[in-house]
């Protein structure tokens, strides 16, 4: 795989440091961590949700923090008193801790629990400032009529 130097982007585009920063973290070669396994879904134009399968894990042991454009998922598995003995061990409910890039605008709405099923709820809030406008053309005449009175 090639590595590129990102230098030259961050001299010359102001503002778009973040993006840099994505890219470079991309590079890295770094494997996303498979667990615990998710999915992530378009509910609607603005509207996502991600579902996490959190088997073995109880509400108290799962803690959501959301941060600007980050969004961190940690679950920190207590461990019991009473010494196990597994002939064989399938659910693999060990601490983990996952992070998702936000885009801008994007806000957690909500999360539940239910069923070992940890499912948050995202939309994405676009200020109304930053939403596309129509701009009016003003002033200035017709130009067929501006030719009529031009040839006249």
């Amino acid at each position: 795989m090639r590595n590129f130097d990102l230098t030259p982007l961050y001299r010359s585009a102001i503002g778009f440091d973040r993006l840099a920063q994505l890219l470079n973290d991309s590079q890295r070669g770094d494997a996303q961590p498979s667990y615990p396994p998710y999915n992530i879904e378009l509910v609607s134009e603005d509207n996502y949700r991600i579902v996490m399968a959190l088997a073995g894990f109880d509400r108290s042991e799962i803690d959501i923090t959301f941060e600007r454009d980050s969004l961190q998922v940690v679950g920190r598995k207590q461990r019991d008193s009473v010494e196990r003995t597994y002939l064989h061990r399938g659910i693999a409910a060990r601490d983990f801790e996952q992070r998702f890039q936000l885009a801008n605008h994007v806000k957690v709405t909500g999360a539940t629990f239910d069923n070992g099923m940890l499912t948050i709820e995202l939309v994405r809030e676009i200020p109304e400032a930053l939403k596309p406008r129509k701009i009016v053309i003003n002033g200035g005449e017709n130009v067929s009529a501006l030719e009529q009175r031009q040839a006249a």
